[in-house]
This record gives structure tokens, sequence and C-alpha cells, in this order.
């Protein structure tokens, strides 16, 4: 993981087109938060601190951080210490990679109606799995999985879907073995592909007769099923990780990710943004360009609710069952229950660790230590 200063930024674009924004599009309440906290991110806004050194007369000035989860610059030290608290909860055996998609059929009914129905997506796409594993024809055990919600492509297309990492085994019954899958998956593709077309559908077609829903410009949820249920929806299952490390470095590129960081945009010119991207089926990178307009548009169709989770834990990872099953897990597989590298440190000490640089050390006079004072508020 890289936390590289980028030649272009988001909050640029976002700052130079607003009144023109504000005045075309109507947003969410969550989605004007994020545009106002990634545009004050940084800047004098949102205050400051002086770093200064107690032997020399060395300082500098830095600005406050937003830390709003849909900011590109305020991800890096989180995400880390997300990943390093993950590496103590998880197995020590292979893992999978599922990835559960909604048709584009439902894009629209689940963006007027995000906090319900991502909830919903989630909780479907863990009752799929997990009545996969609990079938003794399949893997007759109970699993766990880390799960994160993404809802865009690499060109900020809406694509809703879930990433799982799940535990490639199960605790039998009794709790007293650890039952391994086979060796693909523990359950065919098609069987949970149709556990969760039919889940999801039966909680959409709950939540329309309770009348909580905003429904787009003639929709028929009855013609809409109709045609959902003529295929079966896209589920992948991925090669599986064979060891922790191989895990976390993956979880560590998807999650707290937002829907594009500073480092894709490649060019702002004539009120256009370039921005790079892979094409799925090639695996090319390419660049594409849009109005900046457009851009913003499609940026702020993946702000989340507010104090929505995109990160969840299922089954024998829940935070219920981390410490009393982490230990059986571990005498089971024969492994140690490993200790998070980073937890309780601040986040100067954190930095330090991963880039060995010791910033806590002036670097000019090389021996004094480094103090913050907050900057005076601009407004007293």
């Amino acid at each position: 993981m890289e936390n590289k200063r980028s030649r272009y930024d988001l909050a640029d674009i976002l700052r130079e087109h607003r009144d023109v924004f504000y005045s075309n599009y109507r947003m969410f309440e969550q989605q004007k938060k994020a545009y106002r906290n990634i545009c004050a991110c940084r800047t004098p806004e949102l205050g400051g601190h002086t770093n200064y050194c107690n032997s020399c007369d060395y300082n500098s000035q830095a600005y406050n951080s937003c830390r709003n989860k849909h900011c590109p610059k305020c991800q890096f030290i989180k995400q880390v210490r997300w990943v390093d608290k993950l590496r103590a909860k998880l197995p020590a055996c292979k893992h999978f990679h599922l990835v559960l998609t909604i048709p584009h059929r439902l894009n629209e009914l689940f963006y007027l109606n995000q906090n319900i129905l991502y909830n919903a997506l989630f909780q479907s796409a863990w009752k799929a799995v997990s009545k996969a594993a609990d079938n003794p024809s399949f893997l007759g055990a109970q699993t766990g999985a880390v799960a994160v919600l993404h809802t865009w492509t690499q060109t900020l297309g809406q694509h809703p879907h879930i990433h799982m990492i799940i535990p490639a085994g199960g605790l039998s019954e009794d709790q007293m073995e650890w039952i391994p899958a086979h060796k693909d998956f523990f359950a065919p593709k098609k069987a949970i592909s149709r556990l969760f077309r039919g889940i999801l559908c039966e909680r959409i077609g709950l939540a329309l007769e309770q009348s909580v829903l905003n429904l787009p410009d003639g929709f028929d949820w009855k013609q809409v099923k109709q045609h959902l249920y003529k295929s079966d929806w896209n589920v992948n299952i991925k090669k599986p990780m064979a060891s922790i490390d191989s895990v976390i470095e993956y979880l560590g590129r998807y999650t707290n990710r937002v829907a594009i960081n500073n480092s894709r945009i490649t060019a702002i010119e004539n009120g256009k943004v370039f921005f790079r991207y892979k094409n799925r089926k090639t695996g090319i990178h390419k660049v594409m360009k849009l109005e900046a307009l457009e851009f913003i548009r499609r940026f702020m169709l993946h702000i989340l609710p507010h104090n929505f989770y995109k990160i969840r834990y299922y089954g024998i990872l829940s935070s219920a069952n981390s410490q009393s099953k982490m230990k059986e897990l571990g005498a089971l597989l024969e492994k140690c229950v490993l200790i998070p590298r980073f937890e309780g440190l601040p986040a100067m000490d954190v930095y330090s660790l991963l880039t060995g640089k010791d910033v806590s050390r002036c670097p000019k006079c090389k021996s004094g230590r480094i103090l913050c004072r907050s900057l005076p508020d601009p407004d007293t």
C-alpha cells in the first residue's frame, strides 16, 4: 500500500465546478456533506496545526483532514489499521473470494433506496452463502465471511456488488472439528446464484408491500421480477488465496477504497477530466474523458448513507464470535492467533512503522522532537 501525493486532486475539480453542479443537480444530504468535506479537506476551512521542533527554529504548518470516508486523501492510515486488525480475525487457512452482483435493472431502485436495499444486499448475500455452507450436500459446516460493498465500475458507473472473503472450510455442528471445503468452492456457483436471487427478491417484495421504498418512474415490480428470474445472477468465484498474507494483501486493495483515487486522474483540461481505468474483459488500461459535471455526477452516485457500514463480518468471523471461536479455530488448525501490530498506536507512530521514518524527529537538526499546536481560529 502506498500513499503518494498525486498531481491532480478530486477536491480541485469539485471546488471549481461547485456552483454549477449545485444549480444543475439535486443531491441527498449525505452527498452534500461529502461534497463539502472533500472540498474543505486540508484547507484553512477545517483549521490546522503547526509542527515545531523543541530544539531548533524548525516549524511547518499543515491543515486538518476532513476524515470523510469518501475522501481519497483520508483513507490511508485507516485502511492500514483495519487490515492489521483483520489479520488477527482470520483463520489460518485458504480463503475464497466471492463476488455477488445485482442485475443492472435494479440499479435505479437501489440508488433511490440505498440504506434499505444496500442492507438487504448484504443480508441476502450472506444468507445465500451460509445456507449453502450449512447444506450437508455441500460443506455441512458453519463458515464465516468478511463482506465489502462496492457500488462502482472502473469508469464510475453504477454497479452495486458485494465482495466476500470466505474461509475454505468451517466448524462442524458440535464445533469440535474443522471441515475443509472442496478444492474449487464448497457449493456450486449456480446454487448460490439462485439462493441469492430468491432471497434478495423476497426482501425487495416485502419492502414494497410495506410501502417503504421510493420507486423510479414507471417501475413495475411484477414485470421486473419476471425478467430477473429469466437468468441466473452474476456470482463470480475466484481461485482460493493460499495464505493469510495473500488475503491481507488483496483486502488492502479493496477495503476503505473510494470510487476514484487521485492517482487515477491523469489530466484536467478545458472543463474535461481524464482518468485511467482498466477494461475488465481485456485487462488493458485505458484513459476515459468526461465532462467535469458528468465526472462529478458519476462520483456522487457512490456516496453512501450516513453511518452506513460498508464492511461487515458474518458467521464465525462476526464480532460476537471473534473472541470465543478464534482460539478454537487456532487449536483445530494448529496455528497461533496473530496479534494486531498497530492496535492502540497513534497515527504518527503507525506511519513511522510503515515508512521506517521517525516523523517525530526534527528533519532539520536531527536531534530535537517535533511537537504540535493548533493554529488559531481564523474567525476569532
